[in-house]
């Protein structure tokens, strides 16, 4: 009976397409992202497709990725089609407040009012400076926190959320867990260094998920925006993901850096119902740009 077992199981996993492996061969990747039921709209083309557009990319990269991991991912499908030390644990910075921002939009309107408090505005390196008794919207705060990447702000909207950091690192775990991150660990919501951990492909099966989200989507694509502070002024708050001005194709995502976790991207792009992910952590600032776009450039069909 033993044996019968073993054997079934074994042309159990030869039948399924749920596993699956990609890139480097040490890499055994259950392609688990749990596809939502139905979208709340469809995926938006991104462009015209050129004349002379590939329609699939035709061969694994020719080279491994200059960085600590990666991953593309079918951004309709959730299936991955390249990893690069995909399962690896490593921190991922500011590119976790994708799954912030998750958390954000499923628990009230992003019309509310929050009242800012001074445990928000102790987070340092990149704040927005705001001061206690301030008042913002929901949505201000989370534009500002996606695009700037503000980590004040990540706080914020996390202590508004679930009335404590701890307690939203909770909520952010529950959510991982919903969107089949089962290699990840949240402790808080701005991404600086903790005792905390994901890895290139739970990365982006949360962005295979926020691309799923009309109103993330139309945040995360935003080249610039302007955030009036609570004395009127107004600030223009540019993206950090220089890719979106770099490349046509590309409709958004996330940055992220700390000295643990090396420079990091995450970026969706697009062309005529084609849709990828790349995730790309702890690459050398020099080469961040570089190499994401080349991964894009591979997955959408084009000649690098």
């Amino acid at each position: 009976m033993r044996l019968f077992a073993l054997l079934a199981g074994f042309s159990l996993c030869l039948s399924s397409t749920s596993c699956q492996s990609y890139g480097d061969s040490s890499d055994y990747i259950p392609l688990a992202t749990p596809v939502p039921p139905q979208l709340s709209q469809p995926v938006s083309h991104a462009l015209p497709r050129p004349a002379n557009f590939p329609t699939r990319p035709v061969a694994i990269p020719s080279s491994a990725p200059r960085c600590a991991s990666a991953c593309v991912m079918d951004a309709l499908t959730g299936k991955v089609l390249f990893s690069h030390n995909g399962l690896q644990h490593r921190q991922v910075a500011s590119t976790q407040k994708l799954v912030t921002a998750m958390v954000v939009m499923e628990h009230g309107s992003l019309d509310k009012k929050v009242v800012i408090q001074p445990s928000d505005t102790k987070a340092d390196p990149t704040k927005l400076g705001f001061r206690a008794g301030e008042v913002y919207s929901r949505r201000e705060l989370l534009n500002a926190m996606m695009i700037r990447s503000f980590n004040d702000v990540a706080l914020a909207l996390a202590r508004d959320t679930a009335g404590s950091v701890p307690r939203f690192a909770q909520l952010m775990n529950a959510k991982a867990r919903q969107m089949g991150m089962y290699n990840s660990r949240f402790a808080n919501p701005n991404g600086l260094p903790a005792d905390q951990y994901s890895t290139a492909i739970d990365m982006a099966r949360c962005a295979y998920y926020v691309y799923r989200n009309p109103e993330l989507r139309n945040i995360i694509c935003k080249r610039q925006y302007a955030f009036t502070r609570a004395n009127g002024r107004t600030l223009l708050l540019r993206n950090t993901n220089k890719l979106l001005t770099q490349n046509p194709w590309v409709t958004g995502m996330k940055t992220g850096y700390t000295n643990a976790a090396g420079r990091c991207l995450v970026s969706s792009a697009g062309v005529n119902g084609r849709h990828i992910i790349v995730v790309v952590l702890g690459c050398h600032p020099s080469r961040i740009w570089t190499e994401s776009e080349n991964l894009i450039r591979w997955a959408l069909g084009y000649a690098v």
